[in-house]
C-alpha cells in the first residue's frame, strides 16, 4: 500500500508553481491588474450620463477595475463649484492611482483634466464633448477621444422637406454651457443653408414653458434642446402643455426629449462610452494614445411622436414616415 503523500511537502510545491505562474498570468491578462477611473462631468440619473456608464461597464467587465467620480455639474453649474469638485477629483486620483481616466462630457475635461493634466503622464480617454475640443486645448500628448456631434444635417434635411418656405426656427434649452455649443452648433448649419436660427435659454420650468408657447406664433419651427439643468423640471406639465400649445413641427437631437418633439433624431450615449472604454483598453495594452486619433460619434436613431403629430395635424413625408420608429405619450 504506497504511503500517503507529505501534507507541507505539497503545499511548499504548489506555492513555488504559483511564484513560478503568477507573472505569466499578469503578462497574459495586463488590464486585469489595472485601475480605470470614469470621471462624470454629471451626476447618477441623469439620463445622457447614465447612457456614456453603461456602454462604459459593458466594454470593461472583467478587463479592468472600474472606479467613478461625479463632478455633479450638471445641478450645480457656477463655475466655483465646477472648480471645488474638480480640486477633489485631484486629490481623488493623486490617492488612488488609476492606471488610465475616461472624462466624460466637457467639464470634465474644462474643470479637471485640461487644468491639472494635459501632457501628463496618465493617459486620458475624453467622450460627449459636444461640438468641439478647442476650447480645451487638445490634442494632448497623454490624450484622446471621441466628440459628440449631434446628427444636425440629417434632421435639417427632414425639417426643409417637411416645411414650406423654411425661413426662421427657435432654439429651446436650460442656460447651460453645453447647449450653447450645442446651438452654435445648430445655428451654422442652418444658416449656412439659408434658415436663420435663434435661442431661448431657460433656468426653470415655466419660463420655459412660457418660450414654448411664444415661439408657436414667432418661428417656422422649433428645436427642443437638452432639459438637463432646469431644476424644477416637471415632465407632467411639459407634456400636458405640448400637447395643449404644439402647433409647429418641433425637433429635437435628444432621445430623452422625443416625447416632447415631433421627430427626434437622437444620437447614442451609448456609443460614446464603448469606445471610450475600448480605446481604454488598448491603451492598457500597449498601444500608445498618441497614435489614437481623436473621432467622432456616427450613430443615430430617428423618432416620431405619432401622439403629438396627430394632436398638431401636422403630416411628415412618407419618406420619414418609413424610416423612423413610432414612439406616443
Amino acid at each position: 500500500m504506497p504511503s500517503p503523500p507529505n501534507r507541507s511537502l505539497m503545499r511548499s510545491y504548489l506555492a513555488k508553481l504559483i511564484l513560478l505562474f503568477s507573472p505569466l498570468l499578469l503578462i497574459a491578462s495586463p488590464a486585469l491588474a489595472a485601475k480605470c477611473l470614469y470621471i462624470s462631468s454629471y451626476h447618477q440619473g441623469y439620463e445622457w450620463n447614465d447612457g456614456i456608464e453603461h456602454g462604459i461597464e459593458a466594454v470593461l467587465k472583467g478587463k479592468c477595475e472600474l472606479d467613478k467620480f461625479y463632478l455633479d455639474t450638471k445641478r450645480n453649474t457656477g463655475e466655483t463649484f465646477g472648480e471645488t469638485m474638480a480640486l477633489q477629483a485631484k486629490a481623488y486620483i493623486d490617492e488612488s492611482k488609476p492606471d488610465i481616466l475616461i472624462a466624460a462630457d466637457d467639464n470634465a475635461s474644462r474643470y479637471l483634466i485640461q487644468p491639472y493634466f494635459k501632457n501628463a503622464e496618465i493617459p486620458v480617454v475624453f467622450c460627449g464633448i459636444n461640438s468641439t475640443v478647442e476650447p480645451y486645448g487638445y490634442p494632448y500628448s497623454n490624450a484622446t477621444g471621441m466628440i459628440e456631434i449631434s446628427p444636425v444635417r440629417p434632421l435639417l434635411k427632414y425639417v426643409k422637406s417637411s416645411v414650406a418656405n423654411l425661413r426662421h426656427g427657435i432654439y429651446l434649452a436650460a442656460d447651460v454651457l453645453s447647449q450653447h455649443k450645442e446651438y452654435e452648433l445648430n445655428r451654422s448649419v442652418y444658416e449656412s443653408n439659408g434658415v436663420r436660427l435663434t435661442s431661448i435659454f431657460v433656468k426653470n420650468m415655466d419660463d420655459w414653458m412660457e418660450a414654448y408657447s411664444k415661439a408657436q406664433g414667432e418661428a417656422d419651427f422649433l428645436i427642443v434642446g437638452n432639459n438637463g439643468g432646469i431644476e424644477d423640471w416637471d415632465d407632467e406639465k411639459a407634456t400636458s402643455h405640448v400637447l395643449k400649445e404644439g402647433r409647429l413641427i418641433s425637433v429635437t437631437n435628444y432621445d430623452w426629449m422625443n416625447r416632447y418633439a415631433l421627430l427626434a433624431a437622437t444620437k447614442l450615449a451609448e456609443e460614446q462610452g464603448e469606445w471610450a472604454a475600448s480605446v481604454a483598453i488598448a491603451v492598457l495594452e500597449g498601444v500608445k494614445i498618441s497614435d489614437i486619433p481623436i473621432v467622432v460619434n456616427r450613430r443615430w436613431k430617428l423618432f416620431i411622436n405619432t401622439t403629438l403629430m396627430e394632436k398638431s395635424n401636422i403630416k411628415l413625408p412618407q419618406a420619414i414616415m418609413t424610416k423612423a420608429t413610432r414612439i406616443t405619450m
